[in-house]
């Protein structure tokens, strides 16, 4: 079908296009009678804005651009719901990419919204994200980049972090006033922030308790249903671990699974925490304590960030969003 263009409203209704075109941005020069007409036959058309244009003539965009690894988890579903929320509130549009934890993706997702013109991007970076070569290029365009839970200091501007430090420190130390001694922790990639500094809050709580921190006792690349269900029974039989601090729900969802198979008692036997508070964690059995992140909260500063660096406001380069341990079946055993 062809695009309807300004000159064909223009043509239907016997106007000029300068005149449909200050109607439709809603200029004072133009009568109210006139833009009610134009718009009403622009709806019946089907005309649809070039936003590039657009964003040419005014010289800036409304429209942002958002890059997360997937949306298929309830964090990133719920930093996006707080995004657009605060976004659309404010007269801007998203639009939203998933990189799929894929490098190439990444770039490609970059190189599409600098193609589309938005006036700023907000992105996550994937788990093969070693090389930010694609992201400098953004600042190099002069476009505002906000970066969020996965992010590299390597790269000017806002970043909105959780204070994963402070969540795997609560995690761990829950665990040993619990009575549990032996905990190992599955963990993601140690190349990516968050999980560095998960494991950094684990090493704390093991050391100020007086437990001499090993690398034996962390699992990289251990944040799936699969991974958890395989390393747990590692963890018992050639470590002899009775509990698990888990960087991720699904990796500890595996391992509760497979305790359960093994015959082994949760919690009486064995501690399980989690990270990320994802909605089956109050649904399984027995259910599981994890940190809660506040990830709307965190779209509503990412958000909030976005538009002020936009708008040439200055912006605090590092912010923390706060994180609550929530004791659920699977860790506590005083009770």
């Amino acid at each position: 079908m062809k695009r309807i263009t300004i000159k064909d409203i223009a043509q239907r209704l016997g106007i000029t296009p300068s005149t449909v075109s200050r109607a439709l941005a809603n200029s004072p020069r133009i009568s109210k009678k006139t833009k009610e007409l134009v718009v009403s036959e622009a709806r019946k058309m089907g005309y649809e804005p070039n936003v590039i244009a657009a964003a040419l003539r005014k010289g800036k965009s409304d429209t942002v651009g958002m890059i997360v690894p997937g949306i298929n988890r309830s964090f990133f579903s719920n930093v996006i719901s707080g995004v657009e929320e605060m976004l659309n509130s404010a007269g801007y549009n998203l639009i939203i990419i998933q990189s799929n934890e894929n490098l190439q993706k990444e770039q490609r997702a970059v190189q599409t919204l600098l193609q589309n013109r938005v006036g700023g991007i907000i992105t996550s970076l994937s788990v093969q994200s070693s090389d930010h070569a694609h992201i400098k290029e953004i600042v190099n365009r002069g476009i505002p980049v906000v970066q969020f839970d996965r992010i590299t200091q390597k790269i000017a501007g806002p970043k909105i972090v959780n204070d994963n430090y402070s969540g795997a420190y609560r995690s761990v130390k829950h665990l040993l006033e619990s009575g549990y001694k032996r905990i190992a922790h599955f963990s993601g990639s140690l190349a990516i922030n968050v999980y560095k500094e998960r494991l950094e809050g684990y090493r704390a709580a093991l050391e100020e308790a007086g437990i001499e921190f090993s690398k034996r006792w962390v699992f990289e690349h251990s944040i799936t249903r699969e991974t958890g269900r395989r390393n747990v029974e590692i963890a018992i039989n050639k470590l002899g671990a009775d509990a698990v601090f888990s960087s991720g729900d699904f990796s500890a969802l595996g391992a509760v699974e497979r305790l359960k198979e093994l015959g082994v008692k949760i919690p009486e036997e064995f501690g399980v925490t989690g990270f990320a508070n994802e909605p089956f964690a109050e649904l399984m059995h027995p259910t599981l304590t994890s940190i809660e992140q506040n990830p709307r909260e965190m779209g509503i500063r990412i958000a909030q960030s976005v538009i002020k660096v936009m708008k040439g406001e200055t912006v605090a380069e590092n912010i923390t969003i706060p994180v609550t341990l929530i004791v659920r079946e699977s860790s506590d055993r005083i009770k």
